[in-house]
């Protein structure tokens, strides 16, 4: 089957965007990984996967699947991919875009000067709905790995989140500490492990090992979750910006119980068709 597909990036997260909209497409793990491998496919972080809207007051369905396959809920870099391709490819005209995903609904708008504002809905957490093994809130928690205990926040942006405070991320382990986290028995469905070093309370640099992709360039959901465990310790503004290996992002967040806003870029690569 030949497939219509476009290759895009958020910051370096890279994607591979299918409008299953107007074409009828089905990926199993097996294809994912042969696709995402970057020597022999088209090499992706993440597959997005738009679909038409399964309610009236939306404007798509997307579903989002990691590198090896696996599906998850949520990817803040893809989402704003998505609103540039939906625009692109003449599936909507619209500006203000409403998405629903596994976890819920989200509102994009595409702003003038380019850039796509998303609103990333109530961050949550409870340890239930991360999810995690802890029965109780608490700003910090604590795990204990094979060489060391590291102390971490969390919170589900539609997808799990770990971040770890250090004090500069160029030496952080990332592939070797997110890793064993992600693994950790704590997290059942696996977590985002960011590390966060805060340079002054507007600014944070930022990298992100990603279950299922390990590191990227950058993590927009992860960037949230960096805001999320900075603010809630008093360390943050409401408006910051948050400096990743691929670029950086803003995010705009009151406090517990609100609403968090992320605007970043989302960049075309190339269109392209492929046999599946």
């Amino acid at each position: 089957m030949m497939i219509s597909f476009a290759k895009m990036h958020g910051l370096g997260n890279d994607f591979m965007v299918v409008d299953n909209v107007s074409q009828h497409v089905f990926f199993n793990e097996s294809q994912i990984r042969k696709l995402a491998n970057r020597n022999k496919g088209i090499g992706f972080d993440q597959l997005l996967l738009i679909e038409p809207p399964p309610q009236p007051d939306v404007d798509f369905h997307y579903r989002v699947f990691n590198a090896d396959g696996s599906e998850v809920g949520q990817c803040g870099n893809g989402v704003r991919c998505l609103a540039k391709f939906v625009r692109k490819m003449g599936l909507t005209w619209k500006h203000k875009i409403r998405v629903s995903t596994v976890n819920g609904i989200m509102d994009l708008q595409l702003m003038r000067n380019g850039l796509v504002s998303v609103d990333m809905g109530v961050p949550q957490l409870n340890p239930a709905k991360i999810p995690m093994g802890h029965e109780q809130q608490a700003e910090r928690y604590s795990i204990q790995l094979k060489n060391e205990s590291l102390s971490f926040g969390a919170v589900s942006m539609g997808n799990p989140h770990c971040v770890l405070t250090v004090e500069d991320v160029k030496h952080a382990n990332v592939d070797g500490i997110g890793d064993e986290i992600n693994q950790h028995e704590m997290f059942p469905e696996g977590v985002n492990v960011g590390f966060m070093q805060i340079v002054n309370d507007t600014e944070v640099r930022l990298r992100v090992f990603e279950r299922g992709a390990g590191e990227t360039l950058a993590c927009g959901s992860g960037a949230c979750a960096s805001m999320v465990v900075g603010r809630l310790e008093n360390k943050l503004q409401q408006r910051i910006k948050v400096y990743l290996p691929g670029g950086h992002l803003h995010i705009d967040w009151s406090g517990e119980g609100q609403r968090l806003k992320m605007i970043g870029p989302a960049e075309f690569v190339y269109h392209g068709y492929i046999e599946v």
